[in-house]
């Protein structure tokens, strides 16, 4: 996934083929009415029949795969209640934050409750990114699955149906297929929580590319970006996919669009991606982004669709399981969707090694002494969340030295793109590899070299070999060069983990002003900032002139304290060079060749 606002990265749900005892399972009918929208609750019925003394739990999920941060779902529950079929009520007694107990699961013939949308809805702790969220207005409705719908204890395999009741103007977008009395047919619960769904007063445009069928559903608020227009600027993003890929392995795919006040990024799933972003006039610049954030959300198809491990087959939304492979569902993901604009023109080189550029910044500020295997494994910590942003940097500068790596080897015949196809073909949407065994899978089916090369970058945490990498294709790569100019420092970095604007790294001048890393910035010269305005005040800050001070609030261990900071200066530098030469040798013209194609 990729993020506008903060660092996320959010894995899709697998689990389509219900298991063989999902067959005997109980009868399972949900029903959301769509049409009584007040005070912020979904209305949620779910008719059932069947259960045994084994399914006296009913569960809401504490987390949802990917969003690596706590949900707790069972917090937004209000009136829950089961009745028997004669409409009598049942006891029914809250256990924890997302489980309900049921006295008698045997007689339960429905189960009702409303539940607060996520957006809107203010919590103290642990909000829930609006991406992952669920929103709930007079004009349209987001539905991310594991925000309104629970289940069973030993059901989340069983197939159940869902029926929305809506305005009859509204128009639903959702990846989910209808059978002919209108109900969604979901395979199981893992199911339902991959496929979001988008309602309302929406635009449509569809097209069919390739033998794939591509639905784009939009929301905008003030209606000034249609569906259409989203189409005709994602058409060369598709063909450079389809090229990337060799043919998409999937017969749809559905694009789910809410542009309102907010960035958040995008959520991206098995056959659908969904996206948050603040609506804007499509600007060239504005239309880029959406096709670059899109290009990486498109790409999950390949991996973890069609390459994934036994770990995130199954998800545990009671207590989840990170799988080490992070770097393989989210940075080779970001690599690839730009690697693909790039060998397609829709970029050209100096763009894509300004963007490598950047991803290196990011990386200096997050920390460099944190290998991709730990940051993927801690990724539900609270040490791993705050620097999780990084699978992105790291892990697609990882991804790029290593295509380079295996295009050195092959002799510029099979580099990341080749093997990851072949990695496609050879596993798939319902055969997962072997969570301990993929770096051998991977070396095997490469070079031995490559060992080394996950031992070194992925498994530890050594500094990148960027400059032999990018040498090797004639392009040369200076970390840092000093100028005589003067520029200005704040003297700390801002970040946005866990849904807060903090400080990081502050340098020892700015922490006797009385500034700590962590701190929570609350306003900045009386303005309060909050990730929805931050995009707008946080740059005044850094209008502020060399040696003048402003005020800043911060709130550290939930108290308010007001600080003067002074705007510093430093000796300005340029990190992370890429420059192009002119006159490469044979070997290197002949491997930037081939790395700019596709093979």
């Amino acid at each position: 996934m990729k993020n506008t606002t903060m660092a996320l990265g959010l894995l899709a749900l697998l689990s389509f083929s219900a298991p063989a005892e999902a067959a005997k399972a109980p009868e399972l009918t949900y029903q959301v009415n769509l049409n009584d929208r007040a005070d912020d609750l979904f209305k949620v019925s779910l008719e059932v029949k069947g259960l045994k003394d084994a399914n006296n739990i009913f569960q809401f999920a504490s987390t949802a795969p990917g969003t690596y941060q706590t949900m707790d779902i069972g917090r937004f529950v209000k009136n829950f209640k089961a009745f028997d079929k004669k409409g009598k009520e049942i006891t029914t007694k809250q256990v924890s934050v997302n489980q309900w107990e049921l006295s008698r699961p045997d007689k339960v013939r429905k189960i009702t409750y409303q539940i607060a949308e996520t957006w809107d809805t203010p919590v103290e702790k642990n909000k829930v990114y609006n991406m992952c969220g669920t929103s709930l207005e007079q004009d349209h409705a987001l539905i991310n699955g594991q925000g309104v719908f629970g289940y069973f204890k030993g059901l989340q395999s069983a197939p159940m149906r869902l029926k929305l009741e809506s305005p009859k103007e509204w128009l639903t977008g959702t990846a989910l297929k209808t059978d002919k009395n209108g109900y969604y047919m979901v395979n199981n619960y893992d199911h339902l929580v991959d496929s979001p769904i988008l309602a309302g007063n929406l635009t449509k445009s569809a097209t069919d590319f390739n033998g794939t069928t591509i639905d784009i559903y939009t929301y905008s608020k003030t209606g000034k970006i249609k569906s259409k227009d989203l189409m005709t600027n994602m058409t060369g993003m598709l063909d450079a996919a389809h090229k990337f890929v060799v043919n998409f392995p999937v017969d749809r795919y559905t694009f789910l669009y809410h542009f309102e006040d907010e960035d958040w990024g995008a959520w991206e799933h098995s056959y659908s991606s969904e996206y948050v972003m603040k609506e804007s006039d499509m600007t060239p610049e504005f239309a880029h982004n959406i096709t670059d954030i899109a290009s990486h959300e498109f790409f999950h198809i390949i991996t973890p669709l069609n390459i994934h491990s036994e770990i995130i087959e199954r998800f545990n939304f009671e207590t989840p399981t990170p799988s080490q492979h992070l770097w393989l569902y989210e940075g080779t993901t970001e690599w690839a969707s730009d690697m693909m604009q790039l060998r397609a023109g829709m970029i050209d080189l100096p763009a894509y090694l300004k963007d490598m550029q950047q991803k290196l910044k990011n990386n200096d500020m997050m920390g460099t002494n944190y290998s991709l295997q730990e940051l993927s494994l801690t990724s539900y910590t609270p040490q791993g969340n705050k620097i999780y942003g990084n699978i992105y940097n790291r892990g697609a500068a990882t991804a790029a030295l290593l295509d380079i790596r295996l295009l050195e080897l092959s002799g510029g015949k099979r580099g990341l793109r080749e093997v990851i196809n072949e990695l496609s073909k050879e596993y798939g949407p319902s055969k997962a590899f072997p969570e301990q065994e993929f770096f051998n899978i991977f070396v095997a089916k490469t070079h031995p070299e490559i060992a080394d090369f996950f031992n070194k970058y992925v498994k530890g945490a050594e500094a990148l070999p960027v400059a032999e990498y990018f040498g090797k294709l004639g392009i040369t790569y200076t970390p840092l060069k000093t100028s005589d100019k003067k520029t200005f420092d704040p003297g700390y970095n801002l970040g946005a983990p866990e849904g807060k604007i903090v400080f990081m790294k502050v340098n020892p001048t700015q922490q006797q002003a009385g500034l700590k890393d962590r701190d929570e910035l609350v306003a900045v010269n009386g303005t309060a900032i909050t990730l929805k305005n931050a995009n707008q005040e946080v740059p005044k800050i850094f209008q502020t002139k060399i040696g003048d001070s402003y005020a800043v609030t911060i709130r550290r261990d939930g108290k308010e304290e007001k600080l003067t900071l002074k705007m510093l200066e430093r000796q300005e530098t340029q990190r992370h060079l890429f420059e192009v030469d002119a006159n490469p040798t044979p070997a290197q013209s002949a491997l930037r060749q081939a790395w700019m194609k596709n093979l």
